[in-house]
């Protein structure tokens, strides 16, 4: 049978299409406009996904057997807040996860309601990116379009609703909302009071691997599938990847390096820390997952090359890198503000010490090191709850280079897995359909079969010596610029 892995993601569209074995059969990815209305906004038009997610499905299945396909399911960018109305018309744009716009909602979360009540209710505290301030910034900000809502979805749970007409998420990427229970695994009826809302607006959440129904006769047509094809809730693009990487079951960890960069780290326990540094969210395979969450990760590197330097060849820029560890010039990698751990929207990218002979190749090299060492500081936090990491999978855009995952491995002394296919949150979903159909008996074992460790970057004792003076003078950085960030908004 085949199956479809959809990643939902900020610039593009990508589709996957695997077999019972694991084996990837084809791949197409569709792209679609990115807004920004105002300075720290960012919004996306769903009927944009919806109209490459269907042009990007036609040309996946293309010259293969459509009959064979047996399930669809997602990956998809987290916290995006999509409202639709009685007859389930979209009300206005997306606001998406890396919307800055909410910080005076989060300051109400936090600051009046409380971070300890937020923990309590959700495991989790308020940040500007998560949907429930999304939810009182349209209250507060555009009441006409509040008083419309009948339904508030996530975007990768707005494709699923086309295909299937069935309004459903998954406690994954639930997780990022800030109105579920993430230990008890549902709504949280205390946050749906404070945003407003009623549990009757929210969709019915599943388990990832979970069929929420099979594609509308419609859809089935217009694809030239069986109606019979599944629809799976899917996960939240992080828990896609991690599904996608093999991180799953107890204590396994990935770094994903695409536009965010992200640290997870699966656990069989439900477990918060207590300054809510790292998100504690459900995962896919039916567990829990600490994650730490970096705005701009390998956007860092994308910005600095195409806008900066005025170049797409980056491997020519990576290749006159030459000594590691010693790069005196440091960069914060907080060009969109920062979540994890600093939870700062004001954070600005920063470059500092350089000197006349400092060059082109310091530079780039800082914008590389400084994401790895913001990766640390979330690394830092799991390590202070007694969780001990000794190697890590990775995957993303930013994994393709070299250079990059040497660096990761000895700034965090960990041995980086390298996997064979880095398809992440695409290959995750169509695992996940996998699971749905019964072509497996669950996550675990869909992953124990499909992925699998091509090559390991080891860390080098004296490179790790020499990062460890550079981290610890990174991470100074930061406290020292932050009442900057204050003034220079």
């Amino acid at each position: 049978m085949l199956y479809v892995g959809i990643d939902l993601g900020t610039s593009a569209v990508k589709l996957l299409l695997m077999d019972g074995e694991g084996n990837i059969k084809n791949i197409v990815s569709k792209e679609y406009p990115l807004y920004f209305p105002n300075p720290g906004w960012s919004e996306q038009r769903p009927e944009d996904w919806y109209e490459q997610s269907m042009a990007g499905m036609k040309e996946l299945l293309e010259g293969f057997d459509k009959s064979q396909v047996a399930g669809i399911s997602f990956g998809g960018q987290m916290h995006g807040l999509v409202i639709l109305d009685k007859d389930d018309n979209v009300i206005r744009p997306a606001l998406l996860w890396n919307d800055g716009r909410t910080f005076e909602e989060c300051d109400y979360l936090n600051n009046v309601i409380g971070k300890e009540k937020l923990s309590e209710y959700t495991a989790n505290i308020s940040f500007t990116g998560f949907t429930a301030p999304k939810i009182l910034w349209i209250k507060n900000k555009e009441p006409e379009n509040f008083a419309k809502i009948a339904k508030i979805m996530l975007p990768k749970d707005y494709i699923a609703y086309k295909l299937t007409g069935v309004h459903c998420t998954d406690v994954s990427d639930a997780s990022g909302m800030l109105i579920f229970d993430v230990k008890n695994r549902k709504w949280s009826k205390e946050m749906c009071d404070i945003c407003g809302i009623t549990e009757d607006q929210l969709a019915t959440c599943y388990e990832s691997y979970e069929a929420v129904g099979t594609v509308l006769p419609e859809i089935a047509a217009q694809l030239g599938i069986p109606e019979t094809v599944k629809v799976a809730a899917g996960a939240g693009d992080n828990a896609a990847a991690a599904v996608g990487t093999g991180t799953v079951g107890d204590g396994m960890c990935n770094i994903s390096l695409g536009t965010s960069g992200t640290i997870f780290i699966s656990s069989k326990n439900f477990g918060v820390d207590k300054y809510n540094a790292l998100h504690s969210f459900a995962h896919a395979d039916g567990s829990y997952h600490l994650m730490g969450c970096m705005l701009s990760a390998a956007s860092c590197n994308k910005w600095w090359m195409d806008e900066i330097i005025g170049t797409k060849d980056y491997a020519a820029e990576q290749k006159q890198i030459e000594k590691l560890g010693e790069n005196h010039v440091y960069f914060l990698p907080y060009l969109m503000g920062e979540r994890s751990p600093h939870n700062n929207p004001n954070a600005r990218g920063t470059f500092i010490g350089m000197t006349m002979d400092t060059t082109r190749a310091d530079m780039t090299q800082a914008v590389l090191e400084g994401v790895a060492f913001a990766l640390r500081d979330s690394f830092e936090v799991a390590k202070s709850l007694g969780i001990k990491i000794e190697r890590t999978k990775i995957c993303g855009g930013g994994a393709k280079s070299p250079l990059w995952k040497k660096m990761i491995a000895n700034i965090l002394n960990v041995k980086v897995d390298v996997i064979e296919s880095e398809e992440g949150p695409a290959l995750g979903g169509a695992m996940l359909a996998a699971v749905a159909c019964g072509e497996y008996a669950n996550v675990e074992e869909v992953a124990a079969k499909i992925v699998k460790v091509i090559d390991t970057v080891e860390p080098e004792a004296e490179l790790v010596a020499k990062y460890e003076e550079r981290y610890n003078q990174f991470k100074e950085i930061y406290p020292a610029c932050k009442p900057l960030y204050e003034i220079i908004k």
